[in-house]
């Protein structure tokens, strides 16, 4: 019994070592080695991993070899899939299924885009929304519960700001949250009122959850498809790879269905969000890998303030527009702190989102405490956005090993109001990408979609323009922080790997990595670079299958 068996070994030996391969050829192929541009003609990948580049005149594998499939590239442009370091899923996949008030141009049409999102899904209870931005309207004040009444006396509505860390409801959303004058706003959180003391119907930060804690939770089965629906789109624009910064449990349990089940279409590495009420449960589980690398959990999201756009991110001094208001911590110093550790004990990469000055002091501060006691330095630490700075904190990222995570396309957004919140000497610490890079610190890129728009691209060009899809401003905003096409791509790529601890296996196309990449419709390394931001993706491949075909 045992030779017949060793003979059906040796017999079906050469069929697994000769599995076919698959060739694209006649591309014009970039990839990054060793910090520098290296440009291929073809890739040669088996299953799921990268074995072979070919540079122009190599000798491809003969075309009639039945163990190898050829793909004409037909000259397009082919890159390594492309890693948004913060985003999240979730939440854009819902703003697919919402109603979107993304450029409205007054309070009264987004009021008006409700109500035709109203009029096409009569069956919802509660009607959502996100992307509003009151800067953008004129006199740039917060909108009232009373616009909405006109349209919704008597049904529920809850709209997000474009930043995430602001709400706008209706007065029956407020009437079923019980928010009343005596109401007090939580701590790292404020209800904003009228002159009368009445809520006005905006909630900012931890306020937003005594409306949000009204409407009824998704079902598992109900994320299951909005996640494959924010997916799915993900791969149209190009990436291959997501940083989910903040799930659930009940994501998490979602995202476990979805990996079993084989139907992520794209890499999730998922930071566990600490304001979920099992957060402490699941991290006595441990990190999460699945087999496939598909899915992915070992780190966790804390958020140490809010946003600049609602005066919610925490700054030193007053904001320049709003003389005696600093912003808002959405912890106690202690608890902050706490939390931090907790989570670097379980072997947890800790995440933490902070945008002022004050928030990114402190939390460098909590780093630089924890890992004088502790050996968690190889965790790979992260600051979410490190978007205003003071110019003494630029270097510790690097001294600590701290990485940033940043989002190009948010200076771009911001620089309408950024300077007004900030003032002229705290501005030169913001978005300051090329004074962390020139000190040697790690900047992995993302887009914090769906606040932004997750294409790469934007993202890209927002990088090395400092401009907006006009042109402006003129020589770029603040434009001595511009990066380099190679700084940009590479944040994007194997940065945003090294990020995620995932280098070996993403963000670069060599062999023995995962047959991750993207063909797009133009050379993003010699094209203007006001034109970048206009590339189109063609067919989008992850672990060596086809995901998305324009």
């Amino acid at each position: 019994m045992k030779k017949k068996l060793l003979s059906l070994a040796l017999l079906f030996a050469p069929v697994l070592a000769c599995a076919q391969s698959t060739v694209i050829s006649n591309v014009n192929g970039y990839t990054l080695k060793e910090n520098r541009l290296l440009k291929f003609a073809a890739i040669e990948f088996q299953d799921d991993k990268v074995t072979r580049l070919y540079q122009s005149g190599d000798k491809l594998p003969d075309i009639k070899n039945k163990q190898s499939k050829h793909i004409d590239g037909q000259g397009k442009t082919l890159l390594p899939g492309l890693i948004d370091a913060h985003g999240h899923v979730l939440g854009y996949g819902l703003s697919l299924l919402r109603a979107d008030l993304t450029n409205s141009a007054s309070e009264l049409e987004a009021a008006k885009r409700v109500f035709n999102y109203g009029q096409k899904n009569k069956d919802l209870t509660w009607l959502q929304g996100r992307g509003w931005n009151q800067v953008r309207w004129p006199g740039k004040n917060f909108p009232s519960a009373a616009s909405l009444d006109k349209y919704f006396p008597d049904q529920p509505v809850w709209l997000r700001r474009i930043d995430g860390h602001a709400g706008w409801a209706n007065s029956k959303a407020m009437q079923l949250a019980g928010i009343t004058q005596e109401t007090v706003s939580p701590r790292g959180g404020e209800i904003i009122r009228d002159s009368r003391g009445n809520a006005s119907g905006i909630f900012i930060d931890n306020a937003m959850a005594l409306i949000e804690s009204k409407i009824p939770p998704l079902t598992i089965a109900e994320q299951k498809a909005i996640l494959v629906k924010g997916m799915n789109a993900l791969a149209a624009v190009g990436l291959t790879s997501v940083h989910d910064a903040g799930i659930s449990a009940a994501n998490l349990k979602a995202y476990q269905a979805l990996s079993r089940e084989q139907k992520m279409p794209i890499r999730v590495n998922a930071m566990l969000d600490i304001t979920d009420k099992q957060w402490r449960k699941v991290l006595r589980q441990g990190p999460l890998r699945s087999e496939d690398d598909f899915l992915k959990m070992d780190s966790v999201k804390v958020v140490a303030d809010g946003a600049l756009g609602s005066r919610g991110a925490a700054l030193v001094e007053d904001y320049s527009d709003h003389a005696g208001h600093k912003g808002l911590l959405l912890f106690s110093d202690k608890k902050l702190l706490e939390v931090m550790k907790t989570a670097m004990d379980a072997g947890f990469q800790v995440n933490t989102h902070a945008i002022g000055d004050n928030a990114n002091k402190l939390v460098l501060d909590n780093y630089q405490q924890l890992l004088n006691t502790s050996d968690k330095r190889a965790l790979r630490h992260r600051v979410e956005h490190a978007q205003v700075l003071r110019l003494a904190d630029i270097p510790r990222f690097k001294q600590l090993g701290i990485i940033a995570s940043m989002q190009a396309t948010h200076a771009t957004s911001d620089k309408n109001m950024a300077q007004d919140r900030l003032g002229k000497d705290r501005i030169a610490g913001a978005y300051a990408w090329q004074k962390l890079l020139q000190t040697g610190a790690t900047l992995a890129a993302g887009s914090d979609f769906p606040i932004e728009s997750p294409n790469p691209f934007y993202g890209l060009h927002a990088s090395v323009t400092r401009q907006d899809h006009h042109n402006l401003p003129q020589g770029g905003w603040f434009a001595d922080e511009k990066m380099t096409r190679l700084q940009a791509f590479k944040s994007f790529s194997v940065d945003a790997a090294y990020a995620g601890h995932q280098e070996q296996l993403l963000g670069s196309l060599t062999p023995g990595k995962k047959a991750d990449f993207i063909l797009i419709d133009r050379d993003i390394f010699t094209v203007k670079a006001e034109e970048i931001w206009q590339t189109q993706v063609v067919s989008t491949w992850v672990n060596g299958k086809q995901v998305y075909q324009k």
